[in-house]
């Protein structure tokens, strides 16, 4: 039903419904608000294996040190991760990943059903108990996260479509930090999307800086920094990363009329409003 569902009504409903003073797992259970979908399980591994292998560490992990930036409804990664000898250290923007202990016992049997060497978690009666039998980390106030992790300590970063979600105002400033923990020989990889989140195309960018960077427009669960293609890699590099981007996907025409695109927006050429989403590796600039 929801992609029938207009842009603007998406907006208008999820400002509404944000507002009503019910917690996050009701909204989640109803398919509203969803962080992405790492509870499931074929996704997870899909999303892991994808980012394992873009940076070459396929067979590599045991004794390794992973980040994954916003790992939305699930911990299922600290899982896969110490399957394969390594250690998962998840950050969020909050408290977003289910606590319904079961489904986490389930995943793992699933994992063992596929052959995979899975810590055992079935005493866990917390999700601190899966985490710490994971000898991993979830933390979860943003950018304040990484004050607790050692400088060139992590191996891997990745996340899937969620830098896109960085508040802008703190992109920059994520990014440092992320250089910061990672080893000289670590590598990050991140899959963007830059459709809007909304209706697939253009919509969010039809606001102004001061209505979209709004607390108020952030807070109600459609925010993405809308930061272009060009302007995320200059950033990236400005962060101290050397980029190498692997894929850009562009719409075959674009998806709506400049003339609906905020001032900002509607002077950048096509070829820039045209790049639906992206795959960039990360690496450490040497000193």
């Amino acid at each position: 039903m929801k992609k029938y569902v207009p842009w603007w009504l998406k907006i208008l409903a999820k400002i509404i419904l944000s507002r009503i003073p019910i917690g996050y797992p009701f909204w989640q259970k109803i398919g509203l608000f969803r962080h992405g979908y790492m509870d499931e399980t074929d996704y997870v591994l899909d999303v892991f294996n994808t980012h394992v292998s873009a940076a070459g560490l396929e067979g590599k992990l045991h004794g390794k040190t992973i980040i994954e930036l916003g790992p939305g409804d699930s911990i299922a990664t600290a899982i896969v991760a110490a399957s394969h000898g390594a250690k998962a250290i998840l950050i969020d923007a909050g408290s977003f990943a289910t606590r319904d202990v079961e489904r986490y016992k389930k995943f793992a049997e699933a994992l063992i059903k596929k052959g995979f060497n899975v810590p055992d978690i079935t005493s866990a009666k917390m999700l601190d108990d899966i985490l710490q039998a994971c000898g991993s980390k979830y933390l979860t106030k943003g950018l304040d996260s990484f004050s607790s992790i050692d400088s060139d300590s992590v191996d891997l970063i990745y996340s899937q479509a969620v830098l896109e979600h960085v508040r802008k105002a703190e992109f920059l400033d994520t990014m440092k930090e992320c250089v910061r923990v990672l080893s000289l020989d670590g590598i990050a990889s991140h899959r963007v999307d830059l459709k809007d989140h909304l209706g697939g195309a253009l919509n969010n960018l039809r606001f102004s800086e001061k209505v979209w960077e709004s607390d108020f427009f952030v807070q109600s669960g459609f925010y993405t920094n809308r930061i272009q293609f060009s302007k995320m890699i200059a950033l990236l590099e400005d962060a101290g990363f050397v980029v190498e981007v692997a894929d850009v996907r562009r719409w075959e025409n674009m998806p709506q009329s400049k003339d609906t695109l905020a001032a900002t927006f509607a002077s950048l050429p096509d070829s820039e409003l045209m790049v639906s989403g992206f795959d960039v590796l990360l690496r450490k600039k040497m000193p």
